[in-house]
């Protein structure tokens, strides 16, 4: 039968990791923190064994950034695109700028432990699986379609650009160049072959552990402890700070009424976030001794915001009538009005938006 066919896991060790709100990234990340402060030793054998466990991190970054990169598409709508420019600019634009003023404001090292990087890092991007569930079940495909957003902000550039941009960082117009190559290639193979989509699907499971591992073998324990901490409050800060923004975004721009709390859900972290430290730190050295608190703290935020969100989004769209399960969906053809999504002809209806690939 087809249900015997199925694998079995003596121990469900992938599935046990997704059950954790970024478990697929944390649970790695601490494993490697543990390697690294206890067993060092292990790191340095060399060979495949040092390239794979200490290593590894930023290929393999680039390569979920590229993979990434294919999940948007060229054709899009005017409502999608509205809903996806609004929790762009609100999510990542409108925060990072926040941020990056704060840091001129306080310096780079942050104030009272928290890490202007940390911050950074966290404010500008978003969990775009738990957006695409969040919206399935409340949302229609204008909010599913605005998943392109977290497929644009994921990644180390925005928090690249910013740190560039204000002075705070000296980043290279090279390095800015080359954080968003591999996103651009994959936008490029992704639209003109979306066969290369469907064999890049499995990268993010793929390369994940992996990455996270790495990046963990670099963060002492004893830091993570002061680090997770801080992360609580960089989490509840994001989630509150960004939550709001791209409410207002909702509310009175795209004048989604009672559903505007929707967009509250996408005011998380992403795990690939965590990366962004050591990736800044590659651009510019003099953030070589805020990566392994910033990489903490960001760690922490995946967490807190990856529950939190999603519980505020309820609360809000519950208070103000709009918690029903998502609506119909409306045609992707329809002419909206100005920054609305709102429909003004629905006489065809492209059916719903594709599932975004990867």
């Amino acid at each position: 039968m087809a249900a015997e066919s199925r694998p079995t896991s003596r121990v469900p060790l992938f599935d046990g990791m997704n059950r954790i709100p970024g478990g697929l990234m944390l649970i790695p990340l601490i494993l490697g923190s543990i390697v690294g402060t206890f067993f060092p030793g292990f790191l340095e054998m060399g060979s495949f064994t040092t390239a794979l466990f200490k290593d590894a991190a930023l290929p393999l970054i680039a390569v979920l950034i590229f993979a990434t990169g294919m999940q948007i598409t060229a054709k899009t709508s005017g409502p999608v695109l509205a809903t996806t420019g609004v929790v762009l600019l609100f999510k990542t634009v409108i925060p990072a700028a926040l941020v990056a003023g704060l840091g001129l404001i306080v310096g780079v090292e942050g104030i009272l432990g928290i890490s202007i990087l940390a911050l950074l890092a966290s404010f500008d991007n978003s969990n775009g699986g738990l957006w695409l569930a969040f919206t399935g079940r409340y949302g229609d495909n204008r909010d599913r379609g605005a998943y392109m957003a977290s497929a644009i902000n994921d990644g180390p550039f925005f928090t690249l650009l910013f740190l560039g941009v204000s002075g705070l960082g000296n980043i290279p117009f090279l390095a800015l160049l080359a954080a968003v190559i591999p996103l651009a290639l994959g936008f490029i193979v992704g639209n003109l072959d979306r066969r290369w989509t469907e064999i890049m699907r499995p990268v993010p499971n793929i390369v994940i552990p992996f990455f996270a591992f790495a990046l963990g073998t670099g963060i002492n324990l004893g830091n993570v402890v002061t680090g997770g901490l801080g992360g609580i409050f960089v989490g509840i800060a994001a989630t509150l700070i960004t939550g709001a923004l791209v409410y207002f975004g909702y509310r009175f721009v795209l004048r989604r009424g009672n559903k505007s709390g929707i967009g509250i859900a996408s005011a998380t972290t992403a795990g690939n976030s965590i990366a962004t430290p050591a990736v800044v730190a590659a651009a510019d050295p003099t953030f070589a001794p805020f990566v392994e608190v910033a990489t903490a703290q960001v760690a922490s935020a995946v967490l807190v915001t990856a529950i939190f969100a999603p519980l505020l989004a309820t609360w809000v769209l519950k208070r103000q009538g709009g918690l029903t399960s998502g609506d119909e969906d409306i045609p992707l053809n329809a002419e909206a009005t100005p920054l609305s999504g709102r429909r003004t002809d629905a006489r065809h209806d492209d059916g719903p938006l594709p599932r975004p690939e990867g």
